[in-house]
């Protein structure tokens, strides 16, 4: 997929007030300090459609960037060490799981993991989430750029047959590294083969 266009829409804190059309939509959410805002702005080949910040939590709405006019990247609040108060963390979790809930346009949510780390309770017990509540994800790991290739392999591996523990089939998961566009094209080629998918169905 080639990106020709890359907008900022809206954001806000009420699905309800979420773009009206039905154009697919990728949500991106990880811990505070995974790396998604280079993430996003890697993908979209735009160095500030998402705002990095060296403070994690920097993410506090629902973000929406539509992507080639036809397809929407959600930018959601990071969970875990985000520095906001314990009210604001509730008042996230209040409109993320209402956005995976009721979001009818959402085709797949992106899940980022630090792929240096050992497999985190919160990650994990997010994506048992968002399985009980069937919405499909895929797991991208970042920073693979911090590992040298075997370590990046036994890390993965170690992160599979912990999901094996208790999931019977893996998600689709990509390795990626935003300061090297590392799997960019894997990652947009699934979006855009999944939207071919969605049209020809819809066709």
């Amino acid at each position: 997929m080639i990106i020709k266009t890359a907008e900022f829409i809206v954001s806000n804190s009420d699905v309800a007030k979420c773009p009206k059309n039905q154009l697919p939509e990728y949500a991106f959410i990880g811990r505070s300090n995974v790396g998604k805002s280079s993430l996003i702005n890697m993908l979209t080949n735009h160095k500030n459609l998402a705002k990095t910040s060296g403070r994690p939590g920097k993410t506090q709405l629902i973000n929406h960037f539509l992507i080639n006019k036809n397809w929407f990247l959600v930018d959601l609040p990071g969970y875990g060490y985000a520095r906001v108060s314990k009210t604001a963390k509730r008042k996230f979790q209040k409109f993320i799981t209402d956005y995976f809930e009721k979001r009818q346009q959402l085709v797949s949510a992106f899940v980022l993991v630090d792929i240096r780390h050992e497999p985190q309770k919160v990650d994990l017990e997010f994506m048992e989430y968002l399985g009980l509540s069937q919405i499909p994800f895929s797991i991208i790991f970042t920073k693979a750029d911090k590992l040298k290739p075997k370590a990046i392999e036994k890390h993965v591996e170690d992160y599979c047959q912990e999901l094996l523990k208790s999931w019977e089939e893996l998600p689709n998961y990509f390795v990626t590294s935003s300061s090297r566009t590392m799997g960019r094209e894997d990652v947009l080629e699934f979006i855009a083969s999944t939207n071919d998918e969605i049209e020809a169905l819809r066709s």
